[in-house]
């Protein structure tokens, strides 16, 4: 049996894997520099969702991470049930870390996945009522799978998923008493509901979905597709 000599970006399937390669990137690139002219040259339209163009998403008291006066605010609508969000949470954290001093990051609830979405809305905010909203939030994510087990597919047993829920807020330094009866009265429910009512009025229809400076992102974002995007509204 003979074998080829040819190194492998010369053999055709890498040739064929190169040019694979190349339109994926030729795609994300035309993707990021589609979004930037987007921002830079639509004009400001804040508070009229119907123009499609730019969302007051950033209006109101919202739980956020970074610069409080960053000239790049990113406002996520997400899910805590959300499997493309859960994908997306790693890629949102590398940014907010990388572009701490840059970026203004902003988290909204939009509970649409499952039945129980909601409960892990309220447990994030539950959270942040002692302080450790952000904590929860990273907790939840990478528990997602043993929360949609314990929820099942008939819906959660109430009692069985805020015991969980109370579980993983005591591993982030709650006081699980407090954060039980936050659970139990759906204190923050109203707060949830007005950022489910904002989302629909901005046309979100899947989770996540991203505002940048008040411009409309959908889907799980590459990371290289938003390192360009920052990097050329930070010039």
């Amino acid at each position: 049996m003979e074998y080829s000599n040819k190194t492998w970006y010369k053999r055709w399937w890498g040739i064929l894997l190169i040019i694979l390669l190349a339109i994926i990137l030729f795609f994300l690139a035309a993707c990021a520099f589609y979004i930037i002219a987007k921002i830079k040259t639509a004009e400001p339209k804040a508070g009229s969702p119907a123009n499609n163009l730019k969302y007051d998403a950033a209006s109101g008291d919202h739980y956020w991470l970074g610069s409080a006066d960053a000239k790049i605010t990113i406002v996520e609508f997400g899910d805590f049930a959300c499997p493309a969000c859960a994908s997306a949470f790693a890629t949102a954290g590398e940014l907010r870390q990388t572009y701490k001093n840059d970026i203004k990051f902003i988290w909204r609830d939009y509970p649409v996945i499952a039945d129980y979405s909601a409960d892990l809305a309220l447990a994030g905010r539950c959270a942040g009522e002692q302080g450790l909203f952000w904590p929860m939030h990273d907790k939840l994510f990478p528990n997602q799978t043993a929360i949609a087990s314990l929820a099942g597919q008939n819906g959660a047993d109430t009692a069985k998923l805020n015991n969980q829920l109370a579980s993983l807020a005591n591993q982030v330094g709650v006081k699980t008493d407090k954060f039980k009866d936050c659970l139990e009265k759906q204190k923050y429910l109203p707060q949830i509901q007005k950022d489910f009512s904002d989302g629909q009025s901005f046309g979100v229809a899947n989770t996540p979905t991203y505002f940048i400076n008040g411009y409309k992102i959908e889907g799980d974002v590459p990371y290289d597709t938003f390192v360009k995007i920052i990097e050329e509204l930070k010039k």
